[in-house]
């Protein structure tokens, strides 16, 4: 039998999104873990592949479930295991590689910048050449949801950058991988996420919902290819 996919959730109400309609559409095993719920974090070695999502934590937490967690991301990276972080999940990435984990100068949050510009980001010479985003434009739209971000240190690629928290794209190694940006959004994830994020609720359902129909095609298909290209690195599809 081929080893599962680790999918690991900080809170329970961030879920895969997209993630999960690919690895459905690829039946792929899977094995999620809850964090929020007390699940323990088990040995990464048992796994094809980790997918990190995000959360309203911090990657600067000192809780034992934080603890443990960078060490599972250092034996990840150890033993060059695929990685997927989305958001927290990148944080904790470049946290257990050895960078920093700090407050945004400005929150990055929704579709739209403060002064009304789209969120994007755009590619380094490195990140154009990386396997993750073939097939994609060097620019790409993005959701944003969170308050810190992060310094990188040496062994860390900078594969992506936007213009108020430069570092959104990173690659550790050949194989792990941190994202800033949400590229698992759906309409259900985004409705959840209103409910629960104070930020969201202050830009209203009514506008959230408007923008990311706007973009939703666009935004479904980029996404579903990167998504798609990191099952291909991690040799499950």
């Amino acid at each position: 039998m081929p080893k599962p996919l680790l999918i690991v959730q900080h809170i329970s109400y961030e879920g895969p999104g997209l993630l999960a309609e690919l690895i459905n559409q690829y039946a792929l095993p899977v094995a999620t873990i809850d964090l929020s719920k007390g699940n323990r974090y088990p040995d990464p070695r048992n796994y094809a592949a980790v997918i990190s999502l995000g959360g309203p934590e911090s990657a600067n937490d000192t809780t034992p479930e934080r603890i443990t967690e960078l060490d599972r991301i250092r034996i990840i990276i150890d033993d060059n295991i695929p990685y997927l972080g989305i958001c927290l999940g990148m944080q904790t990435l470049v946290k257990a590689a050895g960078g920093n984990v700090h407050p945004c100068s400005t929150r990055e949050t929704g579709l739209f910048a403060p002064d009304g510009t789209p969120f994007c980001v755009e590619l380094t010479h490195e990140g154009s050449a990386d396997p993750l985003f073939s097939g994609l434009s060097n620019t790409l739209r993005v959701f944003q949801l969170h308050g810190e971000t992060v310094e990188l240190q040496e062994g860390i690629s900078l594969l992506a950058t936007a213009k108020l928290c430069k570092n959104q794209i990173v690659r550790v190694n050949d194989r792990a991988y941190g994202i800033q940006p949400h590229f698992e959004l759906t309409p259900e994830l985004l409705d959840t996420l209103f409910l629960y994020d104070e930020y969201l609720g202050k830009i209203g359902r009514e506008k959230l919902t408007e923008d990311f129909n706007d973009i939703r095609a666009d935004y479904e298909k980029t996404c579903t290819t990167l998504l798609k290209n990191f099952l291909q690195i991690a040799e499950v599809v």
